[in-house]
């Protein structure tokens, strides 16, 4: 079946449980049948072990001219091309902490989570959340990058999905306040078995309590550690950390970087009112209490010549208006978050990664399909031609297709979906009646996406 890559394929049968193309000679594209390699199962160049070769890479959809269906390709499966950074397609993996690194190093776990999202058709692959000191963690099983050692497993996962032909990525983060946590399934068992009384990790579980810092010393909830207000030291201190991770990552070889600016960790709680109480320049209006935020992702942004994101949160999900008569800002929301997009801008961000909430402990959300999407067409709309990527229970293919074609967002993020089906861009693909390539290995499965058609399916 490895000779698809390379020829018009003009239909499927069926022996046994094996399934062989019947192609035609006479519309070679890539490689010629007739040549010394041409029944060679060929291998990934420069890789240091054998891969069979992707051609074209996993997720890419085909050429129209051998695949009449893909005139019309669906958004989903169109590339998009960012500071000379071309991805594939538009289905990508979004940030998912794991609980599983040892000291912040990665493991084989985060091999084998990573590098089945490498070969099952996403366009882009962005590894969880990664402290860049070991107090920012969210966990003490959380992935770091704050020393060298942590370097190479992180370079193992990377050449493994550029093998396959997948851009691949690093969410780097500072907890703040939300540091010293006790991993979800530690702090509640499933099926309610078990659940502890707080959810800080004290120092006999491997947290480190009393050394949290955040904007103010206001805690998320009383089950969380009581912060330390950050001096200017300490701003410094962390700020040249996000840099020299960046420096990191040039080493590692990711091919973009995203920034945690979401989910009530360190840059969301300064941007936010009901975290940051600070009165110096760091605090109180709206433009103090970017600055620090703004600080990182400029010097990230002067690191760092690759694609540059930032994720954050449109809304605090708080009770009452986002901004009282008198004109104060009572809580961060999606009028803010328009004004933070615009700096970012300025500064070169590639792409804004839309969520929403997790700084307020008593957000109430109402949860469905797409329900973060709202947030994200709101930034497109105020910034038509700025990339946004948009998140949030997206799990059907024709809503996530109806996303781009309503301009509400040029990218989708998944995470639990993928979870449960890994393959889900074939799925999406099939649905959408486009021809795309599955990994050589599992093209028996998708047989039905190799046979070119007039028409959508």
């Amino acid at each position: 079946m490895s000779a698809l890559c390379g020829c018009r394929a003009t239909a499927i049968s069926f022996v046994g449980r094996r399934a062989y193309l019947r192609v035609s000679t006479t519309s070679l594209r890539i490689r010629n049948l007739s040549s010394p390699m041409a029944n060679v199962n060929r291998r990934v160049p420069d890789a240091d072990q054998y891969f069979p070769l992707n051609d074209p890479p996993i997720g890419t959809a085909f050429p129209e001219d051998i695949f009449p269906q893909n005139a019309k390709l669906p958004l989903l499966f169109q590339p998009l091309t960012l500071r000379d950074v071309t991805f594939k397609n538009r289905i990508w993996v979004s940030p998912m902490c794991q609980y599983s690194s040892d000291n912040g190093h990665a493991t084989d776990w985060h091999v084998v989570h990573i590098g089945g999202f490498a070969t099952r058709g996403a366009g882009a692959i962005c590894m969880e959340a990664t402290a860049v000191v070991p107090e920012g963690r969210i966990s003490p099983e959380d992935a770091g990058l704050w020393t060298d050692s942590q370097m190479e497993p992180l370079k193992r996962i990377v050449k493994f999905a550029h093998a396959h032909g997948t851009l691949i990525g690093i969410q780097l983060s500072h907890a703040g306040r939300k540091a010293s946590t006790l991993a979800p399934w530690v702090h509640s068992k499933p099926g309610g078995t078990y659940r502890a009384n707080t959810w800080t990790a004290r120092k006999d579980e491997g947290g480190w309590p009393d050394e949290v810092y955040g904007p103010s010393d206001v805690p998320f909830s009383k089950d969380y550690p009581k912060p330390k207000a950050m001096d200017e030291q300490h701003l410094q201190y962390v700020e040249d950390a996000f840099v020299k991770a960046v420096e990191r990552c040039k080493e590692i070889g990711f091919d973009f970087i995203e920034l945690h600016g979401a989910h009530g960790y360190l840059l969301h709680e300064f941007v936010s009112p009901l975290s940051n109480l600070r009165t110096d320049a760091y605090g109180g209006s709206l433009e103090n209490r970017l600055r620090f935020p703004l600080r990182i992702i400029a010097r990230c942004r002067e690191t760092w010549s690759k694609p540059l994101f930032v994720r954050i949160s449109a809304t605090d999900w708080a009770e009452g208006p986002e901004q009282g008569p008198d004109g104060e800002w009572k809580q961060w929301g999606i009028e803010q978050s328009k004004l933070f997009v615009g700096e970012m801008k300025k500064l070169g961000v590639d792409l804004v990664d839309c969520s929403t909430g997790g700084n307020w402990v008593q957000q109430k959300i109402t949860v469905g399909p797409g329900y973060q999407v709202p947030f994200a067409e709101a930034l497109k709309k105020a910034y038509p031609d700025y990339p946004i990527g948009a998140v949030g229970l997206i799990t059907d293919p024709e809503q996530a297709e109806s996303y781009l074609r309503d301009r509400k967002a040029d990218v989708v993020f998944l995470a639990r979906e993928l979870l449960r089906t890994p393959h889900w861009p074939l799925f999406a693909a099939r649905k959408l009646g486009a021809a795309v390539k599955p990994a050589c290995q599992y093209e028996r499965a998708f047989a039905d996406l190799l046979v070119p058609s007039a028409t959508n399916a």
